[in-house]
């Protein structure tokens, strides 16, 4: 008796490895599936599984086949219709097709697009390849190194303290079955042949004496096998890993004015929604502010920054400068590496508009590693446009963005947070 002990890390009744070759080999139709999906979703389910369509044409491969044409005889019982020597003309194309999607055949076989699901880790895999965030640097903080210890299965070599008992009596009980298996089953045999001669009247003594003699070294070589062996014990398996401390503290900020109807509101929900969860990929340690501002900036939770209604008109200066208050008194920036991200519709006061762009060149720029700015409308761009493009001829740190449509919504995320060449 064998026992086969399957110890790969593949889940059970899956491939990882054939999974991975496979999404590897065709990973510019997934992407472009997963880019399509963004699109479709809303808020609440960015961050699930897909299920991906890929069609056949393009996982199909190359085969030998009988083409068509050539001199063909065939026989036709009960024809009433032909004579000897008549061409049968080619039934038309296209008989047979159905209204669905797959190709119809017309001897019953067809085929349909190529789905499969993937999950979540791989969904966003492939959401955020090739994306990071711009101007990452090691801070004060960074550069100290902390461990953490994990459990890393079993193995063969340990202090006592780290037995594993269950896994210990178990290797025992497969090693004592593997030993003992074939003996145990010798010494039944024996014991049933001693039976039986010691119930048959006339038995030969030699031959019962004999069998008595193989049972008892039977039981002897039994019962030498130890319960437990060294080469049975397994010892629990811990390991160390390193802590990423890079530390990140992403700001928020979102008109909501009059002005910001509620499809626009949407759309900048989308974004934000895009923005943290690529963000939560990146750091462990991630702080986000929230801030939302008409004529006036507050601070306020991820559920009121998203779901709150709020009129009024629009004063952007009003949440610069508390996002530069906050950032004094909480996020210094010897420590922290400061994120910004603005949506607005690109509605302000023009006296305004020059007030945010000495807010941002003289406060926010000098201390952030990226300030993004999307303007999500369908009019002409006003005032804060203009002002923040000048921004990007000085410094570049930061990104203006127009987003008209939802479709635009992922394609400007990439393109804001792109990997930058080194």
């Amino acid at each position: 008796m064998a026992n086969f002990i399957d110890r790969r890390l593949n889940a059970k009744g899956k491939s990882t490895v054939n999974r991975q070759r496979f999404i590897n080999r065709y990973k510019q139709q997934i992407k472009k599936a997963v880019s399509d999906a963004v699109t479709r979703r809303s808020v609440t389910d960015v961050d699930k599984g897909e299920k991906i369509g890929i069609p056949t044409k393009d996982i199909s491969e190359p085969f030998f086949h009988q083409g068509q044409g050539g001199v063909k005889e065939r026989v036709h019982p009960g024809n009433d219709q032909f004579t000897r020597g008549d061409k049968i003309e080619r039934p038309p194309s296209g008989t047979g097709q159905g209204s669905g999607q797959g190709d119809a055949s017309d001897s019953g076989e067809g085929e349909d697009d190529f789905v499969f699901q993937i999950s979540k880790d791989e969904y966003l895999e492939l959401l955020f390849e090739d994306l990071e965030l711009p101007n990452l640097q090691n801070n004060r903080l960074n550069k100290l190194v902390e461990y953490q210890t994990y459990r890393a299965g079993f193995t063969n070599d340990g202090v006592p303290a780290n037995i594993n008992i269950v896994r210990s009596l178990r290797s025992s009980l497969a090693r004592r079955i593997a030993m003992t298996s074939s003996k145990k089953a010798q010494l039944s045999l024996l014991e049933k042949e001693l039976e039986e001669l010691e119930n048959t009247p006339g038995a030969e003594a030699e031959r019962i004496l004999l069998i008595k003699e193989q049972i008892e070294e039977l039981k002897q070589k039994i019962d030498r096998v130890p319960f437990i062996d060294t080469f049975d014990l397994r010892y629990n398996n811990f390991a160390k890993r390193e802590i990423p401390s890079s530390q990140a503290v992403m700001f928020c900020l979102m008109d909501v004015s009059g002005s910001m109807d509620q499809a626009t509101k949407d759309m900048a929900k989308r974004f934000y929604i895009l923005l943290y969860l690529f963000l939560t990929r990146t750091y462990k340690n991630l702080d986000v502010v929230y801030i939302r501002h008409h004529t006036q900036a507050k601070e306020v939770d991820e559920h009121e920054f998203f779901y709150s209604q709020e009129t009024g008109g629009t004063i952007v200066s009003s949440a610069l400068k508390l996002m530069h208050k906050i950032q004094k008194e909480r996020y210094p920036e010897s420590e922290w590496n400061i994120y910004a991200a603005q949506a607005s519709d690109g509605d302000n006061w023009a006296d305004d508009s020059p007030g945010c762009k000495q807010i941002l060149e003289k406060n926010l720029l000098p201390v952030v590693r990226y300030f993004s700015y999307i303007e999500i409308t369908n009019r002409a761009h006003q005032t804060l446009w203009r002002e923040y493009e000048n921004l990007q001829k000085s410094f570049d740190n930061i990104a203006v963005q127009h987003i008209k449509q939802a479709e635009d919504i992922y394609p400007v995320f990439r393109e804001l947070f792109k990997k930058q060449a080194v």
